[in-house]
C-alpha cells in the first residue's frame, strides 16, 4: 500500500497570530475549498484542542461523502495536525504549519495519504486522486492569496 505525499508551501504578508487564527476556525475551510465539492462543516468543535472533532459533508465526483477529521496536535500559532476518523481515504494525516518569516507567515501543508482498494485504489489515485488533491490545493492556495493580498502591491 503506497503513502502518498503532497506538500505546499506558501507566503503572506500578514502576521503569524492572524493567519493562525483563520486557519484554526473550521468554518473558514469551506472558503478554502472548490464548490465543485459542495463541501459543508456539520459538527465544529467550540475550542480547537487535541481531540477536537469536526465533521462534513462533501461531493466527490458527484458521490455523497461524510468526511470525519481528529485534530491530534494542536500548537498556536506554529501548527496543528488533523486525521481523517472516517472518510474516503485509508490514510489521511494533514500537517498545517506556520512561521514567521520576512514581516509575514509561512505557512507549509503536508498531507500523507493513502487509498483503500489495494491495486484499484492505485489506479484510481494514477488516473484521478492525484489531480483531484492537486487541484484543490492549488485552489486553497489561490484562496490564501486572495483572503491575505499584499497590501503594499494593491494600493496607489
Amino acid at each position: 500500500m503506497s503513502t502518498h505525499e503532497l506538500r505546499r508551501n506558501q507566503w503572506v504578508p500578514h502576521p503569524i497570530d492572524r493567519v493562525f487564527s483563520f486557519f484554526a476556525t473550521p468554518e473558514n475551510l469551506e472558503d478554502l475549498t472548490p464548490s465543485f465539492l459542495r463541501f459543508r462543516i456539520t459538527r465544529a468543535p467550540r475550542k480547537m484542542e487535541p481531540g477536537a472533532r469536526i465533521d462534513y459533508k462533501l461531493r466527490i465526483h458527484g458521490l455523497p461523502v461524510r468526511w470525519r477529521t481528529i485534530i491530534e496536535e494542536w500548537d498556536p500559532p506554529h501548527q496543528f495536525v488533523d486525521v481523517q476518523a472516517k472518510g474516503p481515504y485509508k490514510l489521511w494525516h494533514h500537517t498545517h504549519r506556520f512561521s514567521s518569516q520576512n514581516g509575514g507567515t509561512a505557512i507549509e501543508d503536508i498531507v500523507h495519504y493513502q487509498l483503500p482498494f489495494g491495486w484499484l485504489g492505485a489506479a484510481a489515485h494514477r488516473l484521478v486522486v492525484s489531480r483531484d488533491v492537486d487541484e484543490i490545493f492549488e485552489y486553497r492556495q489561490k484562496r490564501i492569496r486572495e483572503l491575505f493580498p499584499d497590501l503594499r502591491t494593491t494600493q496607489s
